[in-house]
C-alpha cells in the first residue's frame, strides 16, 4: 500500500501555492493520493499559538488505516515535522524548514523516519546553517541551492527532489 501524502503550505501562502501544487502534481503522476490542508484562516494575524491548530488540522487529514508521508514548505514543513511524531508517518519532505518559531514554546521535534530537506543558501528567514545541522545530526538527505526562502527559481528542482524521494515509497520501501 502506498502511503497517503499530506502537503502543507507556508504561512503567507495557501493550498494552491506554487511549490505545494508542484508536489501534488508529482504525487499524482506517481499514483499517490494526497491532500493539501488549508491553513489560511489559522494564519491570519501570524499568531504562533495557532500552530497547534495547524498540527491538529493536519492530523485530522491522516487516514487511520494507512501510513502517511508529510511534506511542507516553511511553516508547512515545521507543522509537518511536529505532526509526524503523532502519526503513522513513514516519511518527511521538508522545504525551507525553520527549526524554531519565535514565541512558540513547544520544542522542535520530528519522527525518526526517512527524511529529505531542500533549502536555500540565501534563505533570509530560516538560516541554512540550522537546516544543515538538523540534517547532519539525523543523517538526512539535504539539497541546498542558490536561492532565497521562497525557492522561486527552483520549483522544478524541488519537485524533482520530491519525485526521487517518493519512488521508494511507491515500491513499498518504508524504511
Amino acid at each position: 500500500m502506498k502511503p497517503f501524502l499530506i502537503l502543507s503550505h507556508g504561512l503567507e501562502s495557501g493550498p494552491d501555492a506554487t511549490k505545494v501544487t508542484a508536489l501534488a502534481k508529482v504525487a499524482e503522476s506517481l499514483g499517490f493520493r494526497s491532500v493539501r490542508p488549508d491553513y489560511r484562516d489559522l494564519d491570519v494575524g501570524h499568531d504562533v499559538r495557532r500552530i497547534d491548530e495547524r498540527i491538529a488540522r493536519l492530523k485530522a487529514q491522516a487516514p487511520v488505516d494507512a501510513p502517511v508521508v508529510l511534506a511542507g514548505s516553511s511553516l508547512g514543513a515545521y507543522t509537518s515535522a511536529l505532526a509526524s511524531a503523532g502519526l503513522n508517518c513513514v516519511g518527511l519532505f521538508l522545504i525551507a524548514l525553520p527549526l524554531a518559531i519565535p514565541g512558540y514554546a513547544r520544542p522542535f521535534a520530528a519522527a525518526n523516519v526517512r527524511t529529505a530537506l531542500v533549502h536555500a543558501w540565501d534563505d533570509e528567514i530560516c538560516p541554512v546553517d540550522a537546516a544543515l545541522a538538523f540534517a547532519r545530526a539525523r543523517g538526512d538527505a539535504i539539497a541546498v541551492v542558490r536561492d532565497d526562502h521562497r525557492l522561486g527559481n527552483h520549483v522544478d528542482f524541488v519537485a524533482e527532489q520530491f519525485r526521487l524521494f517518493l519512488i521508494p515509497f511507491g515500491q513499498g520501501q518504508f524504511a
